[in-house]
């Protein structure tokens, strides 16, 4: 059969199996024959789409696709790795890796972090959907009633490195409970939880200076755990009325109000890419 260029595209992190292309266009072509067709592509892409997966090939991913490399020839190698200084080529069109963009939002309440909802409720996204023209991604995520410093960026190298647990990225967030936290329960949260997904421990547990009402408290973190704040202060008997993440990797809320964005300045891009 006549070797043609098929726009297939798997992207697997290196602890995953390798998939079989060859069983896979194999499939996809005693399927075509059987509908009396063939399959020149089996899936069209953006240039944008595209140069995304050519960005995460450079951060190490394997991305096994069907491409044309610099000199014209048709790759299938699994796990071919593509460098800054190669051209590569996808459904006839050369793909460029897309300015990298870093971006700090103060979310508000009720929205959910998420690039897509199937119940159309208010996401984060629509919140910077015009900020720029690059594809950018929350780095993380908040509960849809936490507010406060969410990142995004198309950096998928910096993502990883901030929500991998040995980087031990800091957080802050100003909690506000439903009653008076004791001293205690302050020194009793050093201690840590074991919970069924793991152990977690605050760094610190404290009530925010300067106010007198013992609800409000501020705990830092280094876990990334899926709603591990609310699930601390549950666990000493707490409910949370608010939470509000003040800081992150360095980052605070100073001249961003709720609901607005900003770039983030070269310095603070420089201190993130030295971590």
């Amino acid at each position: 059969m006549e070797e043609r260029l098929y726009d297939l595209i798997f992207i697997c992190r290196p602890d995953t199996p390798e998939p079989d292309i060859d069983k896979v266009i194999s499939t996809l072509e005693h399927a075509a024959v059987e509908k009396g067709g063939t399959i020149e592509k089996t899936e069209k892409w953006g240039r944008k789409r595209m140069a995304y997966y050519v960005q995460r090939l450079r951060e190490g991913y394997y991305v096994y696709m069907v491409v044309r490399s610099s000199h014209g020839e048709v790759v299938k190698e699994l796990g071919t790795k593509v460098g800054p200084q190669d051209k590569v080529q996808f459904g006839g069109e050369t793909l460029s890796r897309e300015p990298l963009r870093y971006l700090l939002l103060n979310k508000p309440k009720d929205f959910l972090t998420t690039s897509d909802d199937p119940m159309n409720r208010r996401t984060v996204m629509s919140l910077v959907e015009n900020a720029c023209k690059e594809r950018i991604y929350p780095v993380g995520r908040l509960d849809r009633n936490t507010t406060g410093l969410l990142l995004f960026t198309n950096d998928g190298e910096l993502a990883k490195k901030l929500m991998h647990p040995k980087f031990n990225i800091k957080k802050i967030y100003h909690g506000d409970l439903d009653k008076n936290v004791t001293k205690n329960d302050c020194s009793q949260s050093a201690e840590g939880l074991e919970r069924e997904d793991g152990f977690i421990r605050p760094e610190s547990l404290a009530y925010v200076a300067q106010v007198e009402d013992k609800k409000q408290v501020g705990i830092e973190l280094h876990s990334g755990k899926n709603r591990v704040v609310r699930r601390i202060f549950e666990h000493l008997g707490y409910e949370v009325v608010k939470l509000d993440r003040v800081f992150y990797a360095g980052l605070t809320k100073k001249d961003l109000p709720r609901g607005k964005w900003r770039f983030l300045t070269q310095q603070e891009i420089n201190l993130f890419k030295r971590i």
